[in-house]
């Protein structure tokens, strides 16, 4: 009965997940009335918002078991396999989208280093003026996620194409392989030879968590039944939210953003949360580390895919796309470089976020 009490959220959420998978849609698709449909989804919002509160708190309980920077390494690895499992479940069963998973890709890396980094910079330097970093965790993140980004996204645009426009084989495979290594040995790094990169002692304060701890296995286990929900629920909430961006004639990538951020509200949450405590080297563990493990393992697997079934794919971007992607890493490299930061980066990076809004509208 404890644990019924205290995780009553979950239990809700399934049953939530179960009910719009059988027969709730329907009061999603405009086949009810009004007030159903608004009840729908006013509901469906809420039980999203408290299971991404779940997460928050089970992934705080398995960093304080576990220690930074294996407990953000859980968290950010669920909610990007996750994801990295929904564009390989829309690729292998819905209409052919050569560019689903390049769109996906660039959504997420724009709304993580401009969007929720401009908000956790900007709330934890009014709050703090300065906050300080293990610079040499960020630099470790960067060397990695600089040439991926670049790689991956940009170098296909200028290279040899099919009938399709896609990369060829041989570069396809390159990047598979890159990916893969260099990912492998970023988290080896991260987590072995100089796990000590990506802690800030300086500011750590994780006493301040007043629930009480169980196992590892208990919190991973209700960690990813959290994540399950939040993710097949996001796919069910963003019937309503691409209805009302049609009724308002507004582009439909704006429906795949909002629904990006969803999916990751639950590191954006946990991430805020810690720059609020002064822990800024946590909530850029959970930042960057998102960014390079959505490139690193959405790559390979889209790839392959692509190859199996015989699809295109294309991950090359448009020139705005690129040129914006390109300020983003620059910003990111300038803000990071000296072990503190303040609210002007934060307002830097946000301006950044808007010009993307402003492209999708554009």
């Amino acid at each position: 009965m404890k644990f019924i009490r205290n995780e009553w959220v979950l239990f809700i959420g399934l049953l939530t997940v179960l009910f719009f998978k059988t027969i709730g849609n329907d009061l999603l698709l405009g086949s009810s009335s009004s007030v159903l449909y608004w009840s729908a989804a006013g509901f469906l919002f809420i039980i999203v918002m408290l299971s991404i509160f779940g997460v928050v708190k089970h992934s705080d309980a398995l960093a304080i078991n576990l220690g930074d920077p294996l407990g953000t390494l859980i968290l950010t690895l669920s909610v990007i396999s996750l994801e990295v499992i929904m564009i390989s479940s829309v690729m292998l069963t819905g209409d052919s989208n050569p560019v689903l998973a390049r769109d996906t890709m660039f959504a997420v890396i724009m709304s993580i280093l401009n969007g929720l980094v401009g908000v956790a910079l900007l709330i934890g330097g009014h709050k703090y003026h300065i906050q300080k970093y293990n610079i040499q965790g960020i630099n470790s993140y960067l060397v990695a996620i600089v040439p991926l980004a670049i790689l991956c996204l940009i170098l296909p645009n200028f290279t040899s194409k099919n009938e399709f426009g896609e990369m060829s084989f041989i570069l396809a495979s390159a990047l598979v392989v890159i990916s893969i290594i260099l990912y492998g040995i970023f988290l080896y790094v991260q987590t072995k030879s100089h796990s000590y990169f990506f802690i800030d002692e300086d500011n750590d304060h994780t006493d301040e968590h007043h629930s009480i701890l169980g196992s590892n296995t208990y919190h991973f286990l209700l960690l990813f039944g959290y994540l399950i929900v939040v993710i097949f629920l996001a796919k069910s909430i963003a019937i309503p939210i691409d209805a009302s961006i049609g009724h308002l004639g507004a582009p439909a990538a704006l429906g795949g953003l909002v629904v990006a951020l969803l999916v990751l509200a639950p590191e954006g949450v946990g991430a805020i949360k810690a720059s609020l405590n002064n822990q800024l080297q946590r909530a850029m563990n959970l930042f960057f580390g998102s960014i390079l493990a959505t490139i690193s393992l959405t790559v390979p697997a889209v790839i392959v895919i692509s190859n199996m079934i015989g699809e295109p794919i294309i991950l090359g971007l448009e020139p705005a796309q690129m040129i914006l992607l390109i300020a983003s890493l620059m910003v990111a490299s300038i803000s990071f470089r000296h072990g503190k930061t303040n609210i002007l980066n934060g307002v830097t990076h946000l301006f950044l976020f808007f010009i993307y809004i402003v492209l999708i509208f554009d």
